[in-house]
């Protein structure tokens, strides 16, 4: 595992033991940051259910302004705050071990928000549910959902929207965004 672009290029970063967190292949992550682009560069990203950080560290070598890591296991945690020590990001990282759901009640808000919980729970619904219950996605946002390509996201409420989604094999990404004031 590895950062891909940006300040921190070709970092490695440790990875996860065993089977319960499930990194994401270069392969996504490159083509989830092709989709991003344009919503990273000075952006406030939330990585809810952080795993080993590298999505939100891939953010901060790609011109992130800040990251928010939530993750409610302790060896997560810990793996994220050495991910973020080895890619030299620490001042503009936060890191939390807490309730992803839980923390979604008081943690200000984001231009872009990395959704990939593990793959057999709700977890991804109750967050969505969360986000646009307490609107903590900044006017022009962006919410990037990783699921099993079988998983299909209902419709957000107003004024979220479903955009496109996009397969890679098993996996799925879906696009939900928050439009600007006109």
């Amino acid at each position: 595992m590895r950062v891909i672009s940006g300040t921190a290029r070709g970092r490695k970063l440790k990875e996860p033991d065993g089977r319960r967190v499930r990194p994401t292949t270069d392969k996504v992550k490159e083509s989830m940051f092709n989709i991003v682009q344009f919503q990273i560069q000075d952006a406030a990203v939330l990585d809810l259910f952080a795993g080993s950080g590298q999505l939100g560290i891939e953010a901060l070598s790609r011109g992130a302004e800040s990251v928010t890591f939530v993750d409610s296991a302790r060896d997560s945690v810990k793996l994220v705050r050495e991910n973020v020590r080895t890619a030299g990001f620490e001042e503009r990282a936060q890191i939390f071990q807490t309730d992803a759901i839980g923390f979604l009640e008081h943690c200000g808000k984001f231009d872009l928000i990395f959704l990939d919980p593990p793959y057999d729970t709700d977890l991804i619904d109750r967050a969505l549910e969360k986000i646009i219950e307490f609107d903590i996605l900044k006017n022009d946002g962006i919410i990037l959902c990783e699921t099993k390509d079988d998983r299909v996201l209902g419709e957000p409420a107003a004024p979220y929207c479903a955009g496109r989604t996009y397969h890679y094999g098993k996996i799925r990404l879906t696009v939900i965004h928050r439009p600007g004031d006109e």
